[in-house]
């Protein structure tokens, strides 16, 4: 079974189980949509909101020096939106209705987290190349972009305008 089988399995059955849940969304880290029970449109939206949320989220927790990130709740009128990371590739959001029991959905979450994870890891696992780069090839060819230098000189990030040369 492959892993967008095994999730679409996993999100129906978490939808069986929790009656209070009104919609399920597994993105990427990236805020792009791999999952879900939502309209189209509402579910693309929500992925790259629960990206940012989780963003926000681990870097609040960094800061703070209380641990590692665990999960983003909003509450509103009409219920709330919890967001859980699914091992380092993924996020699972679910939408409750008013009055889910969250400690309830945490430990459901949870689990599917825990399998989401290892079968989104196994999925994105990158493959390792057969062969060694040729040590003669030009070095664009045999190192990545990103692993040169870069030649620019380091700005403040706080400036955003500079004023042209005269």
């Amino acid at each position: 079974m492959n892993a967008e089988t095994m999730m679409g399995t996993e999100l129906r059955g978490l939808r069986r189980r929790r009656p209070e849940i009104a919609g399920v969304v597994l993105a990427g880290m990236d805020g792009l949509l791999i999952s879900s029970d939502l309209p189209t449109t509402d579910a693309t939206h929500l992925a790259a909101l629960a990206a940012a949320s989780f963003g926000l989220g681990h870097r609040m927790a960094t800061t703070v020096r209380r641990g590692e990130f665990h999960e983003s709740v909003v509450h509103t009128a009409a219920g709330c939106v919890v967001t859980y990371p699914a091992g380092r590739d993924a996020l699972l959001t679910l939408v409750a209705e008013p009055g889910a029991d969250l400690v309830a959905l945490r430990e459901e979450a949870r689990g599917l987290v825990s399998r989401a994870g290892a079968a989104l890891a196994a999925r994105h696992r990158p493959t390792l190349p057969t062969q060694r780069p040729d040590p003669h090839a030009p070095l664009a060819v045999r190192t990545p972009m990103a692993t040169l230098p870069s030649r620019r000189p380091h700005r403040d990030p706080y400036i955003t305008w500079r004023r042209p040369p005269m």
